[in-house]
C-alpha cells in the first residue's frame, strides 16, 4: 500500500502541492480578508519544504511555491495578461528558492534547539528579502506584502507606526515559523513557544509605548466617485458626470475635492475650455479641485499620469506626475523583446512617462497634500517620504476599472490603511470606480467605502496629525535588521564550509595515475 511519502516521491506532485500551499495566504487579503489565517498560512508550505530529501528539492519547494502565491494574490490580473501572468509569476517564484533552501537548513531532520531558534529569525528575514526585492517597481512592485493582510488589525497598525508593513510581515512569518515546528517537531518546541511569547510582548509593548498620533484639527475633503462609463466617448461622458457630482457640493463647506486617477483625459492646455469648467466648480464650491490628468502633454513628448491642482482662477501650476508606473499596464519593460505580451492580454500598447520627483500641493485654508497616482501607495517608501516633506494628507487617486469584478479594488484600498499606520498621516483613496476609502492618522476607517456599485460623492471629516512616528524616523530598519541576520548566517555556512574542507581526511589509497603514465613504464 502505497504512503503519503511514496506519493510525494514524484516531483510534479511535489511541486504542484508546493504551489497550492504557497497560494494559501491569498485568503489573508482582501476580498476574503481573513486576517487570522495570515498567521497559520505559510504552515503547510514550511513542513512540505522542511521534509525535502535533499537541499536541491527544498530550492524547487521554495521556487514553486512562490510561484503559487504570485499566482494568486495577482490573479486579478489574469483578464489583462492572459497566460503571460503564468510566465511572470514563475520568473517571480524563483525568489523563493533560497527561503527554501533556509527552510529545510534550519528545520529539516530533527532540528537541534539552537537551530530550532535561530530559524525564528533566519526564516522571517529570509522571507523579508524576498519582499524587497520583489518590492522594485520594475518587478511589479510590494503588491501582495504579507503584512499588508493586517490592514484592519489594530495593534498591528500600530506595530506598522514602528517598522512599517516589513515588521508586520517579519513578525507574521516568525508566527508561522513557530506554529510549523509545534506541530512538526518536539524537539524545538520550547524555543517555538519563547518565540511566540516574544512576539506576544513586542505587540503589547508597541501598543503601550509607541507613540499615538495627535489629532490637532480636520479638514473636509470630498471624494468625486463617477463609476464605471464605458465606450467610445467615454472621456467626455465620465467629464460631464464629474462635473454634475461636482457641483453638488456647493454648500457643503469643503476644504478640497478629490477626483480619480484618469479622471481627465485630456491634456487640460489644449483644452482649455475644460480648464475653465474645472475653475468654475471650484468657485461654485470653494475649494480647490484635484484632478488626474491622462494625456498626452503638449510642453513635453509622451504620454503622463498627473495630479494636477484646479482653483477658482485656473490651473495653478501645482502638477505631480506619476513616478512608479505599472509594469505592463502602463508600459512594458524591454519592450522589443516583451512587446508580445499585447498579443495575449491588454498590456499597455504606449509606455507612459515617468515623473522625476514627489510633490506636496498647498490647496489653501493651509492645507498641504501629498499626491499618490494609482498603486504608488503601495510603496511604503513613498508616503514616508511625504510625510518628511511636510504633507498633512495623503490623496491618493486611483482606477480598478478594469478589475470590478475581481479582489482587486478592495486590496487596493486598504493598503491606505496601512501607510495612514505608518506615517500618522490621513490618507485618501479616491477612485473613478470604487473603492474609494479615507484612513485616519492611526489607519482607522473614516466613515464608510464607496463600492464599485456607486457612482456618487461623500463628505470626509478627515482628522489631522503632525507628530513623527517611528517609522517616519527611522525607516525601515526591519529591512536592514534582516539584512544583518542571513550576512551572518552566510558568513557562517561559508566558515563552516572551509573548516569541513580542512579537516577533511586525505584518502590512505595513492593517487590514480595520469593518462600519460604506462603501467609497463611508469612515469611515461
Amino acid at each position: 500500500m502505497k504512503t503519503f511519502g511514496d506519493w510525494l516521491a514524484s516531483p510534479w506532485r511535489r511541486s504542484l502541492l508546493a504551489a497550492l500551499a504557497g497560494a494559501l495566504p491569498v485568503f489573508a487579503f482582501p476580498a476574503p480578508s481573513l486576517w487570522w489565517f495570515a498567521y497559520v498560512a505559510l504552515v503547510p508550505w514550511i513542513l512540505l519544504t522542511r521534509s525535502a530529501p535533499t537541499g536541491r528539492r527544498a530550492v524547487y519547494d521554495g521556487w514553486f511555491g512562490g510561484l503559487g502565491f504570485m499566482l494568486a494574490v495577482h490573479s486579478w490580473l489574469v483578464p489583462s495578461l492572459s497566460v503571460f501572468i503564468v510566465v511572470i509569476a514563475g520568473l517571480l517564484g524563483v525568489l523563493w528558492a533560497p527561503w527554501g533552501w533556509l527552510v529545510r537548513r534550519f528545520l529539516g531532520g530533527v532540528p537541534s534547539p539552537r537551530r530550532g531558534a535561530a530559524a525564528l529569525l533566519v526564516l522571517p528575514s529570509g522571507w523579508l528579502m524576498v519582499e524587497l526585492v520583489r518590492s522594485w517597481q520594475g518587478l511589479g512592485g510590494p503588491w501582495g506584502l504579507l503584512g499588508s493582510t493586517q490592514w484592519q488589525v489594530e495593534p498591528a497598525l500600530r506595530l506598522a507606526s514602528v517598522g512599517g508593513v516589513w515588521l508586520l510581515s517579519f513578525l507574521v512569518v516568525a508566527v508561522n515559523v513557530a506554529v510549523a515546528v509545534l506541530v512538526s517537531v518536539r524537539e524545538v518546541r520550547v524555543p517555538a513557544v519563547a518565540g511566540l511569547v516574544a512576539t506576544a510582548a513586542a505587540t503589547s509593548a508597541a501598543w503601550v509605548w509607541s507613540p499615538r498620533p495627535d489629532v490637532d484639527g480636520s479638514v473636509r475633503i470630498a471624494v468625486v466617485q463617477p463609476g464605471v462609463i464605458a465606450g467610445d466617448d467615454s472621456g467626455v461622458r465620465r467629464f460631464d458626470r464629474e462635473e454634475q457630482l461636482t457641483r453638488q457640493l456647493a454648500g457643503r463647506h469643503v476644504d478640497l475635492i478629490a477626483w480619480g486617477e484618469s479622471s481627465v483625459g485630456f491634456d487640460l492646455a489644449k483644452r482649455p475650455d475644460l480648464a475653465r469648467r474645472i475653475a468654475a466648480l471650484s468657485k461654485e464650491t470653494g475649494a480647490d479641485i484635484l484632478v488626474n490628468v491622462d494625456a498626452e502633454r503638449s510642453d513635453k513628448p509622451g504620454i503622463y499620469k498627473s495630479s494636477i491642482l484646479v482653483g477658482p482662477k485656473g490651473l495653478t501650476g501645482d502638477r505631480y506626475d506619476k513616478m512608479r508606473l505599472v509594469p505592463f499596464g502602463e508600459y512594458i519593460p524591454f519592450r522589443s523583446l516583451l512587446g508580445w505580451a499585447t498579443s495575449v492580454g491588454k498590456a499597455a500598447g504606449v509606455d507612459r512617462r515617468h515623473g522625476t520627483e514627489q510633490v506636496v500641493m498647498s490647496v489653501g485654508h493651509g492645507l498641504r497634500v501629498g499626491p499618490l497616482i494609482c498603486f504608488e501607495t503601495a510603496f511604503p517608501d513613498m508616503s514616508r517620504h511625504l510625510a518628511q516633506d511636510g504633507a498633512d494628507v495623503l490623496l491618493a487617486q486611483s482606477s480598478t476599472s478594469s478589475f470590478q469584478n475581481s479582489w482587486a479594488p478592495e486590496q487596493h484600498a486598504t493598503l491606505a490603511a496601512l501607510r495612514a499606520a505608518e506615517t500618522g498621516r490621513p490618507v485618501v483613496h479616491a477612485t473613478l470606480t470604487g473603492v474609494s476609502a479615507v484612513y485616519g492618522p492611526s489607519g482607522e476607517r473614516i466613515g464608510s467605502w464607496l463600492g464599485t456599485g456607486a457612482s456618487t460623492t461623500r463628505v470626509y471629516d478627515v482628522p489631522l496629525a503632525h507628530g513623527i512616528t517611528p517609522y517616519v524616523r527611522y525607516g525601515d530598519w526591519p529591512v536592514q535588521g534582516s539584512l544583518l541576520i542571513l550576512a551572518l548566517v552566510y558568513a557562517g555556512e561559508g566558515m563552516r564550509a572551509f573548516r569541513l574542507r580542512r579537516t577533511a581526511p586525505r584518502p590512505l589509497v595513492p593517487p590514480a595515475r595520469t593518462v600519460h603514465e604506462s603501467p609497463a613504464r611508469p612515469g611515461r
